[in-house]
């Protein structure tokens, strides 16, 4: 009886190769899996069927990988996907990437090797045709995430607009000089938020200073430094409104301004994103652009758990949800001493 040893002499290469090949591992070439199908059929090899019965077994289980859980957006979002897989009879296994693309692919291999049925993306660090081949195994959904050229379906929301409905807030109270926060350039949400500020500016006549540009800002501790790294700007070239792409970048930044002796919204105005529950406990509390979360997780299971009845993983689709601005006290008019009442409407 052949063994698997054999097929790696006849194949021409190493036992591990063809034990890759033989467990379907993504990451091995179109040839050499051609050459060890061909050594099997020539040698009448046949892989243990009860391993391979078990690697087709569903668990009941759906993984979501998010890059940090102390990120509130995506504790809540974590909180209802998992609300609503377990009403669907799934359990939920939650991997946090750390912004690392070897823990996102180690994190895959959950996949690969059926110890999760399906994975919710809700970021993604590593490029798209390196994990597209983990398709072979189940489905992949992005949540929040998207790739332009993935041929997987996209629960997102338009984030260009939500960039610019945020800016123009901004602009229409009057300032000129605005500053913009971001989680990195990596990622397509900071960028088509970035896009959707320079659209609001363009339109206003300004252009877009990148001295004024924060990137790689995600906590509350990023928000502090970069108050403290506006403070270092001249005051007659220091922005008087920022734009941040999350809620606690926005706290950092109004926390400290408390210290320095910044008033918000007086000298320093400031927007947020994601209407998480620090908005409505800071002093004054922080306009937003709020992400319907719970429509989000809702959308994102009902798709992931449907791709895996249908067995259709490599089809594209596309559904958009809205954002709405809240307007509250961390907003005013540049030319305003006093906090406007009319923005403090929630």
């Amino acid at each position: 009886m052949a063994t698997i040893d054999d097929v790696a002499r006849l194949a021409g290469l190493s036992k591990s190769t063809v034990s890759r090949v033989i467990n379907e591992y993504p990451h091995v070439s179109k040839k050499k899996r051609q050459q060890v199908k061909e050594a099997m059929e020539m040698l009448g090899y046949v892989p243990n069927s009860s391993a391979r019965s078990l690697r087709n077994k569903k668990t009941g289980i759906l993984a979501i990988f998010v890059p940090r859980l102390m990120n509130p957006f995506f504790s809540e979002l974590v909180e209802h996907v998992e609300v609503e897989a377990s009403k669907q009879g799934y359990q939920l296994v939650i991997c946090q990437t750390h912004y690392s693309t070897s823990m996102e692919r180690t994190h895959l291999e959950l996949l690969r090797k059926r110890q999760v049925d399906a994975v919710l993306l809700t970021s993604l660090q590593s490029k798209w045709e390196d994990v597209s081949p983990f398709l072979e195994y189940g489905p992949l959904v992005f949540c929040n995430e998207f790739e332009e050229g993935a041929n997987v379906p996209v629960i997102r929301l338009d984030q260009e607009a939500g960039g610019y409905l945020a800016t123009k807030h901004l602009l229409e109270l009057g300032h000129e000089r605005l500053a913009y926060c971001c989680g990195g350039s990596r990622s397509n949400v900071a960028r088509y938020r970035e896009s959707g500020f320079r659209r609001a500016i363009a339109e206003y006549g300004l252009s877009f200073n990148e001295h004024h540009a924060f990137r790689y800002a995600y906590s509350i501790e990023d928000g502090m430094r970069v108050l403290d790294d506006l403070l270092c700007i001249k005051p007659a070239q220091r922005p008087t409104a920022v734009f941040t792409g999350s809620d606690e970048v926005a706290a950092g930044v109004i926390a400290a301004a408390k210290v320095r002796g910044v008033t918000v919204p007086r000298d320093l105005a400031v927007v947020g994103f994601d209407n998480q529950a620090i908005t409505r406990v800071t002093t004054p509390q922080i306009t937003t652009v709020s992400q319907p979360i719970h429509a989000i997780a809702e959308r994102s299971v009902t798709v992931l758990i449907n791709k895996l009845h249908t067995g259709l993983f490599r089809e594209r689709e596309d559904h958009e949800l809205g954002f709405e601005l809240i307007v509250r006290g961390s907003t005013c008019s540049s030319t305003t001493n006093v906090y406007r009442k009319e923005l403090k409407t929630t």
